[in-house]
């Protein structure tokens, strides 16, 4: 069956993203055996990670603008093409100084990626919001796949190359696919509504925007030190088998794909961004320091799970939409911006952990919690100022709300009307009574607190009243 363009565009995109996945954690899985290959010791290679923070931190606003102005599938080319250097070469990189280089084309290679996709998926037009969710699904399903590859590896001593050499393939067969696709029309879109923009003081918005880009960093950060740790700490200080150890992060890789899941739904059913980044941060907290503190395997297992739902599960994403309202016109430079804070902390953990493992493995870990706590706090200074901050999605709630509650008490008027229908047609009564109706009225216009709404008030009930009569009469007719 031939794949229409739009299927096929699609598909090469999410591919992409399945790779990258396995980009962001794959020297960190093999940290051991890239050691022996470069004779460095652990400290050394988890500096070589600290690269491709250092390349998205100088690629995301260029490449960004270039983007706009070349074209959307020049820069995806660009990101596969330099993938593919990375991955094959960093099996041959006969320094570690030329490892650091690798890294950095692959920290480019992600920023020409998504410069060049999430506009792509905005401008196909339909469910943009959901596509760009399900790209951070696809790069927990590369996350989920690569530890499980390399334990096999590892268990039949096997060559760890085979670890790069996978995406290679795939990334050459996505070129392939990616070729003869068409890409729609650059910023053509409909323009998006602003509906839910925030009104609010230019002190606040400068506030809030400082507390979201440093969120940029803190989100970024606590996902690439759990996934850079977590397997050598349940290793070298709890003892647990390989197998187990790399488990731990497939289950925090499944528990990311559930999370998209479930924020997805979440968002759907119009939850406050604020409200959901509060909750998932403390929960992530939580579940973090069951992690850095539990002794037990399936506790281990459980919090891993939890953790990923929480902290890689789309939270990072509900950060940036909340940013992009503060200003909506600028959607771009802020997309930019909070990025390049997340590369900074691509770039900066690396080091920061890779220095204290020499004190332990352990510490490096269960520094993520003081990053943790940072990141709460961030979310807890936004929730606080935009607590009793009015938009007009939070208006439409309450009116939403408000109108559950006519419908139901109107449900239990008409039962009332065809009640009084029944004993006026017992009575042989007419349905009008415009005496009743002119004291309803007269009542509403003595009863309101605010006279300036009585002619409204009044208007809306003539038309109840009027809808009244006639599903007497209907009922009425429906008995003859």
């Amino acid at each position: 069956m031939r794949l229409s363009n739009r299927t096929r565009l699609v598909t090469c995109l999410y591919l992409n993203y399945f790779v990258h996945g396995i980009g962001l954690i794959i020297l960190a899985q093999n940290m051991k055996e890239l050691g022996d290959l470069w004779k460095q010791p652990l400290a050394t290679v988890s500096y070589v990670i600290s690269g491709i923070g250092i390349g998205k931190l100088f690629a995301y606003l260029v490449l960004g603008v270039l983007a706009d102005r070349f074209g959307r599938k020049k820069f995806i080319y660009f990101g596969i093409i330099c993938y593919l250097i990375f991955f094959s070469g960093m099996l041959i990189a006969p320094t570690i100084q030329i490892a650091y280089l690798l890294a950095i084309l692959a920290g480019v290679a992600n920023s020409a990626l998504d410069t060049g996709t999430y506009p792509t998926f905005i401008e196909l037009g339909k469910n943009n919001g959901s596509a760009n969710i399900l790209i951070k699904a696809f790069m927990s399903a590369g996350e989920f796949v690569l530890p499980l590859l390399v334990a096999f590896l590892e268990n039949r001593e096997l060559w760890f190359g085979w670890s790069f050499i996978l995406p290679t393939f795939v990334l050459l067969i996505n070129l392939g696919l990616f070729i003869p696709v068409k890409f729609p029309l650059a910023n053509t879109i409909t323009q998006v509504s602003q509906q839910g923009s925030l009104q609010l003081k230019a002190m606040k918005k400068n506030w809030l925007a400082v507390c979201l880009a440093l969120y940029g960093y803190t989100s970024m950060a606590i996902m690439i030190l759990y996934t850079q740790w977590i397997s050598l700490y349940a290793q070298a200080e709890l003892n647990f088998s390989n197998w187990q150890s790399h488990f731990l992060l497939s289950i925090y890789s499944i528990g990311s794909i559930v999370g998209v899941l479930i924020v997805f739904a979440l968002l759907r059913k119009n939850v406050s961004e604020t409200t959901l980044l509060l909750i998932l941060n403390l929960l992530a907290l939580v579940s973090l320091t069951l992690v850095c503190w539990g002794q037990n395997f399936n506790l281990l297992a459980i919090a891993s799970f939890a953790f990923g739902v929480t902290a890689a599960g789309g939270v990072m994403q509900t950060g940036l939409n909340l940013f992009l309202k503060l200003f909506p016109r600028i959607k771009g430079l802020l997309t930019g911006i909070f990025f390049t804070f997340g590369s900074l902390a691509l770039f900066s953990v690396p080091i920061l952990t890779g220095w204290l493992s020499k004190t332990s493995v352990a510490l490096a870990l269960r520094s993520n919690m003081i990053i943790c706590v940072i990141g709460l706090g961030l979310v807890m200074v936004t929730w606080g100022l935009l607590r009793n901050t009015t938009t007009l999605k939070t208006v439409r709630q309450r009116i939403s709300l408000i109108d559950r509650g006519i419908i139901i008490l109107l449900k239990r008027r008409f039962r009332a009307v065809d009640q009084v229908g029944q004993i006026k047609e017992q009575e042989h009564q007419p349905i009008l009574d415009r005496a009743r109706e002119q004291v309803i009225l007269q009542k509403i216009a003595v009863e309101s607190s605010d006279q300036q709404l009585v002619p409204y008030l009044q208007d809306i009930y003539r038309q109840i009243m009027k809808n009244s009569r006639n599903y007497q009469a209907a009922n009425q007719r429906e008995k003859i």
